[in-house]
């Protein structure tokens, strides 16, 4: 295996500059090639990088994280075989890079094309969850970036052998192995450095939690693409059909609780509550579900929790879930705009006025009519891939797709014009 080297962090950006220029001028061809030898390496190597990922959860479970965290950090043979069949599925998709946008003449001759290019390097900092070293380092090759990766120190040995392999995998190819950097380090003083390399990298995209979110945003002086943390409402109007509301609430809550597009707040108009009170308590309580509500509803359903004002505001990612009864639609766009993280919302009901007025208010990346949030993902929605899921306006929003890492460059042809 190649060593995964502790370099200087400013070092190592420096070398995935240079990189991306090399990058700059390769081929769709050359790209995909190489997506397809890390494809291939990383199902070959499969019983060496679950060797080191046996490492990360045995400091796991030493330091007690829970179950949602250590499933985050596992890796398995078909988990691997998931990550090469990701890497292939970019294969397939559009390479964006040399796209012409648009192109005009001017009255003086000159002839200007709007093409997209790279944005160059790409720092990528997130947490615990190994396949997020593959699915980054592959959007980023496939759209003609270079790459520095800080992963989580708890995913540290599992990080550290899939870039490895990656590296190992790009000597057979035309792209250069500096392309993807990997910051080994797990001083405090590491992530602050790399927040500041602004002369080499391009952009950071930050994905995690809440707290390495705004942290990133607050202490970074190279522009950040902010990925969402997710708290997603559902707001169930008094004109919801029973059957599709509890069949959207029990996906959105229960499909994948750990993710950023699952239900954490349910916002339920009063009159429907008190017409479908029985069949959604028995929902609740056949799925396990926690409820977090005021007054009103601990004294309705039975093993609730008085909720806090902490409750309206949490990500919980779990099967606990935050309730609140409103009188109108209007007041739960006004709950949303208070608590709401920008990220997925929906609401659920048969009045098209109602619905259209939430569509409309609601300020999100993503915003549901009678669906569930579980679609707000790249591939669901028909993006392909994603990098993931931005919440901000600038640059890209949603689903971060091959397209949000690419920028644009004019290129204008003449025959001697002066002005």
């Amino acid at each position: 295996m190649i060593n995964v080297t502790n370099l200087n962090i400013e070092e190592q950006a420096k070398l995935a500059q240079k990189a991306s220029r090399m990058l700059s001028t390769l081929s769709t061809s050359d790209k995909n090639d190489a997506l397809l030898m890390i494809a291939d390496m990383l199902e070959a190597k499969y019983e060496y990088i679950l060797t080191e990922n046996e490492k990360d959860l045995v400091q796991g479970r030493k330091k007690e994280y829970d179950q949602a965290y250590m499933d985050r950090l596992l890796l398995t043979k078909e988990r691997i075989r998931d990550f090469a069949n990701g890497l292939r599925e970019v294969v397939t998709l559009n390479d964006p890079v040399g796209t012409i946008l648009s192109e005009w003449t001017l009255e003086n001759g000159l002839n200007v094309k709007e093409q997209r290019v790279a944005l160059g390097v790409i720092g990528m900092i997130y947490e615990a969850r190994p396949n997020v070293t593959v699915d980054a380092t592959g959007l980023a090759l496939k759209s003609g970036n270079a790459i520095v990766l800080k992963g989580g120190s708890s995913a540290l040995y599992s990080n550290k052998a899939i870039v490895s392999v990656i590296h190992e995998a790009l000597t057979k190819t035309n792209i250069p192995v500096d392309a993807v950097q990997f910051i080994a380090s797990t001083d405090r003083r590491a992530i602050e450095q790399l927040f500041t390399l602004k002369k080499y990298i391009d952009v950071l995209i930050p994905r995690g939690g809440r707290s390495l979110i705004e942290t990133v945003v607050e202490k970074a002086t190279i522009p950040v693409l902010e990925t969402g943390v997710g708290n997603v409402h559902m707001y169930i109007d008094k004109e919801a059909n029973i059957d599709k509301a509890l069949s959207i609430i029990i996906n959105a809550k229960t499909d994948r609780p750990a993710v950023c597009n699952s239900l954490e707040t349910l916002l339920i108009h009063r009159d429907w509550f008190s017409a479908n009170q029985e069949a959604f308590i028995t929902m609740i309580q056949e799925n396990g579900i926690t409820i977090h509500g005021d007054k009103e509803i601990t004294q309705q359903i039975p093993d609730s929790i008085e909720a806090t004002e902490q409750d309206w505001s949490d990500e919980y990612l779990s099967l606990d879930l935050a309730l609140k009864l409103v009188d109108n639609v209007q007041e739960a766009i006004n709950h949303i705009e208070i608590y709401g993280t920008k990220h997925s919302e929906a609401i659920i009901t048969e009045d098209a006025l109602i619905a259209e007025q939430f569509m409309q208010e609601v300020d999100a990346a993503a915003v549901y009519h009678n669906a569930s949030t579980r679609f707000t993902d790249g591939s669901a929605l028909g993006y392909g891939a994603e990098i993931g899921i931005s919440t901000q306006k600038l640059h890209a929003r949603g689903p971060m797709g091959l397209p949000a890492l690419t920028t644009t460059k004019l290129t204008i042809s003449g025959n001697g014009q002066i002005r």
